[in-house]
């Protein structure tokens, strides 16, 4: 390529103070076109699986990490032979030799923080490697020249040299299986191999249950085997179970701890052994509440929008602020201060396939009922498409986590880091309640509210749970209080 120089792109800070990420698929190949704001690979970081585009137009020279490596923030992971002389300082390397068997090692980083492609946070840690099995032409290669040099080292007359096996020229890619993300993840989680799958989903897309039914597939011959043959050891442990486990299988699984679980759980260490947390309780007559949600479902404004109790239950939890805005605040331990935020960013907890994530709702208390309504419907769409983006997950002021939906019937929810409160909605369940003097059936649900008591007294949390719960009780004071 005339006048071409060698651009390496670095592994971005893709969220706020991240360090490293996880290069899950590379999407070319050395020797691939690129051009500018092509999607080259998907990694996961502790917050979202993200899908990272090249900023300049190319060929690819060579990928310094397989798939499966987790690489530090600001580390060279790609790179690309462009036309047009040298590229910026912070963002060229010198040039690159010619692609090796092996990957180049990423050249040492200043000490200094260099800007990244988005953010700073460059870390100064070395890469970590996962252990890569050798090729088998290579092993093959090394044995042979073991045994010669055992051979000449007795005395032994030489043989003839062993002639390398010719270079196999690589077939042309195929086309890449239609997933979305966590069906992906959910393949890989597995051990399954997406272009083994037959898709069942509309343009030929290979859904959850085409995978599952995939693993079903290859488990029938290995129950249908005699007992006295061992089977044959998982692919890759998951990383979390996803199917129910069979005990005639193996006595343990090992799952590794990584992405957002690893992330979650050390958040929730931090915030249980940080804040000192209370919890209170309180159970609630919603029968009003069921029926307004039936009422707006009919109602013309809220035609194609998600209503369900959580709508109601956000809203009611929005009034409660406004009427206790103390409530809605943070602890600044360096500076002993109380932070008081005039906004609401509500989060809403969401179980996906890559674990627990708590997005939120930007200015939520601006936002009217059908308002809120679109904002809670694109969050849970998204979340479940694994789309969430790490924006979406940061600058909470409180939360809520609605276990009822597993039928729960309440529970002692763990503050998010940096908030003050967080509410735990049970199962809404059909049960006796003394109504008007008389005993009925009538819809009733646990809610729990748990707050960090440096700054949340006894009276405050209590003032907010019972807001809460009166606006459940006769959702006409979401109009009378508003």
């Amino acid at each position: 390529m005339t006048n071409a120089s060698v651009r390496e792109f670095k592994m971005p800070d893709v969220g706020e103070g991240l360090t490293e990420a996880e290069i899950l698929k590379w999407y070319v190949q050395p020797g691939d076109t690129v051009t500018d704001g092509q999607v080259v690979c998907e990694v996961e970081t502790a917050k979202a699986a993200v899908e990272l585009p090249i900023p300049y137009d190319g060929v690819v020279r060579s990928l310094h990490f397989p798939e499966g490596t987790t690489v530090d923030v600001g580390t060279s992971i790609i790179a690309v032979e462009v036309a047009g002389g040298a590229a910026p300082a912070q963002q060229e390397a010198p040039a690159v030799p010619a692609p090796a068997a092996e990957p180049e090692k990423p050249a040492e980083q200043p000490a200094a923080r260099q800007p990244v492609l988005v953010g700073y946070g460059v870390a100064t840690s070395s890469t970590r490697r996962r252990p890569r099995k050798q090729a088998p032409d290579t092993a093959a290669r090394q044995a042979a020249s073991a045994v010669q040099s055992e051979l000449n080292g007795h005395g032994a007359a030489p043989a003839a040299p062993v002639t390398p096996p010719a270079p196999v020229v690589p077939a042309a890619p195929a086309q890449r299986p239609l997933a979305k993300p966590p069906v992906r993840k959910l393949a890989k989680d597995l051990g399954v191999d997406l272009a083994t799958v037959t898709p069942t989903g509309p343009d030929g897309v290979i859904t959850r249950e085409d995978v599952h039914a995939a693993v079903a597939a290859a488990q029938a011959p290995q129950q249908a085997a005699p007992a006295d043959r061992p089977a044959a050891p998982a692919a890759s442990a998951p990383d979390r179970p996803t199917a129910p486990v069979s005990y005639d299988s193996a006595r343990e699984t090992r799952v590794p701890v990584k992405g957002v679980r690893k992330a979650t759980a050390a958040a929730m260490v931090g915030s249980a052994f940080t804040a000192p947390h209370v919890t209170e309780f309180v159970t609630v007559d919603v029968t009003r509440t069921m029926k307004l949600v039936e009422e707006l479902k009919q109602d013309k404004e809220f035609a194609g929008l998600r209503v369900n109790p959580l709508l109601l239950i956000a809203k009611a939890l929005l009034v409660a602020i406004r009427r206790n805005p103390d409530i809605n605040a943070s602890w600044d331990e360096a500076a002993q201060e109380i932070v008081v935020k005039h906004y609401v960013n509500l989060g809403i907890a969401a179980a996906t396939p890559r674990g627990l994530i708590v997005p939120n709702i930007k200015d939520a208390h601006a936002k009217t009922l059908p308002e809120l309504a679109a904002s809670l419907g694109e969050l849970v769409s998204t979340a479940r498409e694994g789309k969430t983006s790490p924006s979406a997950m940061q600058g909470g002021t409180v939360t809520i986590t609605n276990v009822g939906v597993f039928g729960v019937d309440t529970g002692t929810p763990l503050l998010n880091p940096g908030e003050s409160a967080i509410l735990a909605v049970g199962a809404i369940k059909l049960q006796p309640w003394v109504h008007k003097g008389k005993v009925k059936p009538r819809q009733v649900t646990t809610l729990a509210l748990s707050f960090d008591h440096r700054l949340v007294d006894g009276e405050l949390g209590s003032k907010v749970l019972a807001d809460v719960a009166a606006v459940l009780e006769r959702p006409k004071r979401l109009i009378t209080w508003a």
